[in-house]
């Protein structure tokens, strides 16, 4: 058996994981998260303690546990195991071995309460505000998308989703309380159309319509940076061209606009035109023939312009591994407000090794 952990043995460990590069170490370096401490306390009041008590545990420590839970894709049990399992964890949050942890119910009432308050908003307007006075200016023109975030899926009659669609709450689940408490009301399937091939070894692609349950996230970054500058989050199937006024950031000094397809519509025109940007959202032509003339720098260019913004997502779901396992809309926006927040995060550390992107 091997002997207790001592507190050099701790330290040690530390200085071995700083050596093999921590993330955790380096993210808590560059940002300064006490800039979300004044409206976090805002958000988050605390109980009056004259009667004694337990000791609350900080709002910033809290805030970092949440952000840890978002890039992990964590539930929050398993949140609180890592933690208790891990040392980078710890050192992130300052905490020593001897120190207690937040539990599963500490981080849900958190949450919770910042939800109620709509504060992921404000907290996500704070560090774009740090993001461009440290020089990452919104210059070089914006890409809008959206993206399909999946949620559990609801089994439901169509009755039931009949009554759901037309606002109200079916009557078996008004007499069940801890059923209508796990049924996603705000949540809608949509179908998503994708190219594949039928067969191995096929070359000819063909379009599958792929249903999907969950919610959208409408995005719009910056050309140069592709830093998320403002988000929105609606169900799956609203059509995400009608999304675009309030997605556009008016603080872009650039006036290029790229998108595709889904926010072509005369009414997205006349409004790039009324605020003077200028459209590259892409048109849906038909195939040249073989003969045609080879096409012009600028028309092979947006393609790859708006490709950018797809990095943005693929970070999100893959690396990130967003999902919704919460109830309505409120609280996905949340986990998914969250995610741009994280995201930008990330994007500055790799930012500050790029000077030249500055």
């Amino acid at each position: 058996m091997g002997r207790p952990a001592g507190f050099f043995d701790v330290e040690d460990r530390l200085a071995g994981l700083s050596k093999k590069g921590d993330g955790l170490e380096r993210l808590g370096t560059v940002i300064d998260f006490e800039l979300f401490r004044p409206e976090l306390e805002r958000a988050v009041p605390r109980a009056d303690r004259s009667r004694g008590g337990r000791p609350p545990f900080d709002h910033v420590l809290m805030f970092k546990v949440l952000i840890l839970q978002t890039q992990n894709n964590l539930s929050d049990e398993r949140t609180e195991f890592y933690l208790r399992d891990r040392l980078t964890w710890m050192r992130f949050l300052g905490l020593g071995l001897g120190d207690p942890v937040p539990d599963a119910n500490t981080i849900w009432t958190f949450r919770e309460a910042l939800t109620k308050t709509g504060a992921f908003e404000r907290l996500f307007e704070l560090f774009d505000r740090e993001l461009r006075a440290a020089g990452y200016l919104a210059m070089s023109g914006q890409l809008v998308d959206a993206s399909i975030v999946a949620a559990p899926k609801q089994r439901n009659t169509r009755a039931e989703k009949q009554a759901i669609r037309e606002g109200r709450v079916p009557e078996d689940w008004q007499q069940k309380p801890a059923k209508l408490s796990q049924k996603d009301r705000d949540a809608r399937w949509t179908v998503k159309t994708t190219k594949a091939k039928l067969r191995e070894g096929e070359t000819a692609m063909v379009d599958l319509a792929i249903p999907e349950f969950g919610y959208q996230n409408h995005i719009s970054a910056d050309r140069r940076h592709r830093l998320i500058r403002r988000w929105l989050v609606t169900d799956a199937a609203a059509h995400a061209g009608a999304r675009m006024a309030e997605l556009l950031d008016r603080t872009n000094t650039a006036g290029g606009l790229w998108a595709d397809t889904a926010y072509r519509s005369r009414k997205n025109e006349e409004l790039l035109r009324q605020r003077m940007l200028t459209s590259h959202i892409h048109r849906m032509e038909a195939r040249p023939p073989a003969n045609a003339p080879a096409p012009r720098a600028g028309e092979r260019e947006e393609p790859a312009v708006r490709a950018h913004i797809e990095h943005v997502f693929a970070e999100q779901k893959h690396r990130m591994g967003l999902f919704v396992r919460t109830i309505g809309r409120a609280r996905a926006s949340t986990k998914i407000g969250l995610a741009s927040l994280v995201y930008n995060m990330h994007r500055l550390l790799w930012l500050q090794r790029q000077p030249a992107l500055a």
